[in-house]
């Protein structure tokens, strides 16, 4: 083979080998140039924070009563039925009871004769307080000649006109008593009369509050037995709701008792209406209740136009606990694992870091940090699994946990 022949050759297996080397090349740097993983991040953060309790209230009247009948009777007249607003005081029912009516004019008579026997009774002091003045004079006299004419009046005369003044005095004492006897008698005529006239009274049934009748469960001529005794299952008449006050009533579970204050926030929202509004906690009943392991808070709502109607229920939120201008990072940026609270921060560097935390309150959307991290550092918001310490990262600002956290500031 000539010397040309071999140059082809040789020509031709470089250009086949040299390909070869340049992407071997090219294969060996290709992990150099490996793309950087991108992060979601989110700033910590100073502002005001507030931990919350959501639950279920229901609205309940702030007084409720079923009206009976001190007396036993027959209905008269029934003047409300259900639905009807009715002022404190106004006549709600009224009741037949003849044989009560006679016992009020037998203790009126009994009243008027006492009054007659007083006035006796003072007639008869009177005639013996004039008496005792006549008799007690004519002794005088007799005494006082005696006296100066010494055996011109007999002593057995003397000792008798003595004797009529000291039973005339007695008769005064006797006359005086018999008044008070008989004031006495006059002030017993009068209780009983007074008691019985109650019972007459109670014959008219009033409401005891402004509200409105829930339930009537008589009619004109229902026989209403007296509702005097515990023992005795007498019907009610009405069923009257102060219905222009309510009571918003909350169950609150156990863990969340110690943070609930008279004076609490309350966010509320009408399940019926969507309409949102707010009140404080005017009381609880600092008791739990075993079946339910929760305590009942209470929450007072004007209802002056009864807009809102007994046994409505509303989506409360309690306002359990608040910080002002606390350190905070949005709820997502935490793991939680083994017994501590990390997040995964991300350096000047683009390094991420592990940091742990000491966590505070917690909102819906943002958490307190106590200690680890300070104010504008940067912390990985999703996905933490995905990415180790020491890698680098390109951060990218996340727009949902900023969104969040002006929601909660």
């Amino acid at each position: 083979m000539s010397m040309r022949s071999h140059s082809i050759v040789f020509r031709g297996a470089l250009c086949i080998a040299l390909p070869c080397f340049v992407f071997s090349g090219c294969k060996d740097k290709q992990p150099d140039s490996a793309p950087i993983a991108t992060a979601s991040v989110a700033p910590v953060t100073r502002g005001d924070l507030a931990s919350t309790l959501t639950v279920a209230g229901e609205f309940q009247p702030y007084q409720e009563v079923e009206l009976h009948a001190k007396v036993s009777g027959y209905i008269r007249r029934i003047n409300v039925d259900i639905g009807d607003r009715v002022k404190n005081g106004q006549v709600i029912a009224t009741l037949e009871v003849p044989e009560l009516s006679a016992q009020v004019a037998g203790s009126q008579a009994e009243v008027r004769h006492s009054q007659s026997k007083i006035a006796r009774a003072q007639s008869g002091v009177s005639l013996a307080e004039a008496n005792y003045t006549a008799v007690h004079a004519a002794y005088i006299r007799l005494f006082a000649a005696s006296k100066q004419r010494p055996g011109l009046v007999a002593e057995q005369e003397l000792d008798d006109a003595r004797a009529r003044d000291l039973d005339a005095q007695a008769k005064i004492s006797v006359a005086k008593s018999t008044l008070e006897a008989t004031k006495e008698q006059l002030g017993v005529s009068q209780a009983d009369n007074q008691r019985i006239q109650s019972l007459k009274d109670y014959s008219v049934v009033t409401a005891p509050f402004a509200g409105v009748i829930t339930m009537r469960y008589a009619d004109v001529g229902s026989l209403i037995q007296a509702g005097t005794t515990s023992n005795t299952q007498s019907m009610p008449v009405v069923k009257l709701a102060q219905s222009d006050l309510l009571r918003l009533r909350m169950p609150v579970p156990e863990e969340d008792v110690p943070f609930i204050k008279i004076g609490g926030d309350v966010s509320i929202k009408l399940q019926a209406t969507g309409k949102t509004f707010a009140g404080k906690i005017i009381r609880f009943t600092r008791e739990l209740s075993t079946s339910t392991r929760t305590m009942l808070a209470e929450v007072d709502v004007p209802n002056p136009d009864l807009a809102l109607s007994t046994g409505m229920t509303a989506q409360t939120t309690i306002v359990l606990q608040a910080q002002k201008n606390v350190l905070t990072v949005p709820a997502g940026a935490v793991v939680k694992g083994d017994g501590q609270s990390s997040v995964l921060a991300v350096d000047a560097d683009s390094k991420v870091q592990k940091v742990l935390v000491t966590l505070g309150i917690q909102s819906p959307g943002r958490i307190e940090v106590m200690q680890g991290l300070s104010e504008h550092q940067s912390v990985i918001v999703s996905g933490q699994t995905n990415y180790q310490p020491g890698q680098i990262v390109h951060p990218q600002l996340s727009t949902i946990s900023m969104s969040k956290q002006g929601d909660n500031q």
